[in-house]
Order: C-alpha cells, then structure tokens, then sequence
C-alpha cells in the first residue's frame, strides 16, 4: 500500500511539473504581437516563446525559416535565419579563412542576422569537437566581431 501512494505522488508531482514547464509564464503584449503583424503581415506557422527579457517568434515566411526577437513593449530587435555557405558573402568566408579558426575548426551552421538601422551580421556556428563549439559573429565586410563559447 505505501508503494502505491508514494508511486501516485510521484506520479502527481510529475504532472504537475510537467504542466508547469508547457504553460507561458505570462501573458503574450498586445504590442508585441502588433509589431509582428506590421513587420511580417504575411507569416505563418508562427508559435512564441518567452523569454522573459523579451518574446521571440518563429515563423515561416517565403519558405524559410526565421527567428524574430522583440522587446517586452514590442521594439524589434533582430530577425534570423539559417542560410546556406554557398549564400555567405565573399567577404565572410575570406574573414574566416583569414581568423585563427580557419585550420582546426569547421563550419556547422550559419545565420544573417537583420539588425535594427538596417545592419547585417552573420553568425557561425563552428565546431572542433562535440565539446569545444564557438559562435563568430562578423560584419558584412568580413571583420569578426565577437567569439563566443557555446553549449
């Protein structure tokens, strides 16, 4: 008999956290959603998520995938998608070749990042093994901004 209520407490339990996890913390703003359907009134598939400093969408658009950030108040910050190496500027590719990182690390994915003020980044997302992963983030002109270390 006591297994059996400790097995439905922890089944209980499990529900609960289960349901918990699933559920939005709060509210989607009004104004986020209406400056979604005002930059991309064409969207579909769109789903949100929460991410407590803002919301980001995920949509299609045009048959590709992207990735919208906005603020709590509904302030647009960055839209990306991934694109393929062959669509990555001559400039990148050659800022890569050119960067520490060239002989010992691989490419595994990369992103254009549409930026407020019209501005451009490409992130790459480069790997030497399963463990020692990087994001490089570049300019259209090829200069590497920033490095980061990634799970």
């Amino acid at each position: 008999m006591k297994k059996f209520v400790y097995y439905s407490l922890a089944l209980c339990l499990a529900f609960t956290i289960y349901g918990t996890a699933n559920a939005q913390m709060r509210k989607l703003p009004a104004e986020v959603t209406e400056a979604f359907r005002s930059k991309y009134p064409t969207a579909l598939n769109v789903e949100w998520r929460d991410r407590l400093t803002g919301f980001t969408a995920v949509f299609d658009l045009d048959k590709v995938h992207y990735e919208a950030k906005f603020t709590n108040k509904g302030f647009w910050q960055s839209t990306e998608n991934e694109i393929e190496e062959e669509e990555l500027p001559a400039a990148v590719k050659d800022g890569f070749q050119k960067s520490k990182y060239a002989e010992e690390w691989t490419i595994e994915k990369i992103y254009k990042l549409a930026l407020r003020e019209d501005k451009t980044q490409y992130r790459l997302e480069i790997e030497k093994s399963d463990i020692q992963k990087k994001n490089l983030l570049f300019d259209p002109t090829g200069r590497l901004l920033s490095d980061k270390m990634t799970l």
